[in-house]
This record gives C-alpha cells, sequence and structure tokens, in this order.
C-alpha cells in the first residue's frame, strides 16, 4: 500500500543537493507529487519542501536523506494527518469562533484539543461546539503563578500548537521556551508598526491609510516574532478608531485562518526571525 509524506528539509547551502536528494527518492521508486525549494542567498541555506508517495519507512527514508545532505541538515518526513491543536483566549469571540466554525465544518484539518482562558466569558459559546473549555483566573497572581497553572494544564494534553486566538496576556520567556516555535498569534495591527495595546488607536492617530493584521511565531520580543500571514485593509478620514477596530476584527479572523492553514499543512519553515512559506 502507498505511503504519502511531506519531506522537508533545511539545512547549509551546497551544490547538488536537489539532485541528491531526488535521487534518493528515485532510487526508491518514489513519485514526486510537489516540489519547492528555495535558498537564501545571505545566510547560506537550503529549504525544500518535497511531497511524495510510494512505499517506504519513514525513518529508514529519513536516514538515507541524512546520507546525502550537510550534517547540520533539519529533516523531517511526515506523514499527513490531522495535527493537534490547543486554543487560548480572553474575551472575544471573532477569531476562536471562526476557528471553531470552520473545525465543525471539517475545514479545519486539525483537531482542538481544548480551549483555555482567563476569563470565563466564552465558556458557554466554546462549549456549544463540544470542545472541553478550562477557565484558568489570573486574579491575585502573578504572571509566573498564572503561567504554571496554565503550562500544567497545557502538559496533559498532546499538541504540535497553541494558538493564541485574541489571548489578551504577555507570556514570560518560561512559556515562551517551553512550547518554542508552537506558539502562533494573531496580532490586531500590521507589524511592526503599532505593537502592543491598543494599536488601533495608535493607527488613528497617526492618520494612517491602511490597516491590517499579522500572525506570527511568538517569541520573547513582544509581537516581533516570525511573521507567518499578514493582510491589509484601506481604511479614510471617515472611520473613527472604532471603526477601524471591527473592520480589522474581519481582517484578523481570516489572516489567523490562512496562517494556521500553512502551519496544519507543513508549509512554513522558521529561518532565523523570518519565515520562508511554500
Amino acid at each position: 500500500m502507498e505511503n504519502r509524506a511531506r519531506v522537508l528539509i533545511d539545512c547549509e547551502d551546497a551544490k547538488g543537493l536537489v539532485y541528491k536528494i531526488s535521487k534518493v527518492f528515485y532510487d526508491r521508486g518514489l513519485n514526486i507529487d510537489n516540489n519547492r525549494e528555495f535558498v537564501d542567498k545571505e545566510h547560506g541555506r537550503f529549504f525544500m519542501r518535497t511531497v511524495v508517495t510510494g512505499i517506504f519507512n519513514a525513518k529508514e527514508l529519513q536516514d538515507e536523506l541524512k546520507s546525502v545532505v550537510p550534517s547540520d541538515a533539519h529533516i523531517r518526513v511526515i506523514e499527513p494527518k490531522n495535527k493537534k491543536i490547543i486554543l487560548m483566549a480572553t474575551k472575544e469571540s471573532h477569531a476562536l469562533g471562526d476557528i471553531l466554525i470552520r473545525h465543525a465544518d471539517g475545514e479545519l484539518d486539525a483537531e482542538i484539543e481544548c480551549v483555555i482562558a482567563n476569563h470565563d466569558t466564552l465558556e458557554t459559546f466554546v462549549r456549544r461546539f463540544d470542545i472541553p473549555f478550562f477557565h484558568v483566573p489570573a486574579d491575585g497572581m502573578t504572571r509566573e503563578e498564572h503561567e504554571s497553572h496554565v503550562m500544567k494544564l497545557v502538559d496533559e494534553f498532546e499538541f504540535d500548537y497553541i494558538v493564541l486566538a485574541k489571548y489578551m496576556r504577555i507570556l514570560t520567556p518560561v512559556f515562551v521556551k517551553a512550547y518554542a516555535q508552537m506558539i502562533i498569534n494573531i496580532h490586531h495591527s500590521f507589524l511592526p508598526a503599532f505593537i502592543g495595546a491598543n494599536p488601533y488607536k495608535q493607527a488613528f492617530e497617526r492618520g494612517v491609510k491602511i490597516i491590517g493584521a499579522t500572525a506570527h511565531f511568538v517569541t520573547d520580543d513582544l509581537d516581533e516574532g516570525p511573521i507567518i500571514a499578514q493582510d491589509v485593509i484601506p481604511v479614510n478620514h471617515r472611520l473613527s478608531w472604532k471603526d477601524m477596530q471591527r473592520a480589522g476584527r474581519d481582517g484578523e479572523k481570516i489572516v489567523l485562518s490562512r496562517a494556521l492553514a500553512l502551519v496544519l499543512h507543513d508549509r512554513v519553515f522558521v529561518n532565523g526571525n523570518k519565515t520562508v512559506i511554500f
């Protein structure tokens, strides 16, 4: 029975890599259904995403690929299946609701393990979708104390990504390090401009002609992690900052959905503080 896999390779650039990698597939009788590659010439890094079908053992294929690429190579042979995600929220429902609806309609290509929130505002809403909801209040706690409770809960689940669907708390370096390159955030502005609180009001006061949304991996630098997806919406002088905020919410959920689709289908490589998207 034929298998199907996404083969992801990033390594130091070298001559003949595409040939050597493709020869491994050919010698094993595998068919290349899709292939994309990119060389970051500034840093000498090679990236390749290939979808192959045929009869193979994932571990054996990965070991053989290691023998033909530079020793620093990061190789993943991923047999397609729905990834598992944890959603974190506060009070706003638009981004969270969009994800829950896509999941209910079978469009998300992921399994939602649970929703964790620091307020109980969205509990009734989430339970309509038969998704477990956990309220972890932060009242009277330091960030570190609150996060210790959240992390204990998170670690009860097997998951691939944590999605911050308008989770309005700044994460500590301890939390970010524990789940490095696994936390995806949606920011209600066109980064890197107007970071932090109330960016729509900042944008209004600056008289911008576009607003936008940015989905990115979370790092210790507030709202400055590697960008996965962005989009913009034209605005003008007729709109108040609250009008901009309302318009921006549609952009936020669309951008987050687009970013999730890229990540869940293994189309994103982190390259320093950038991403390579295939």
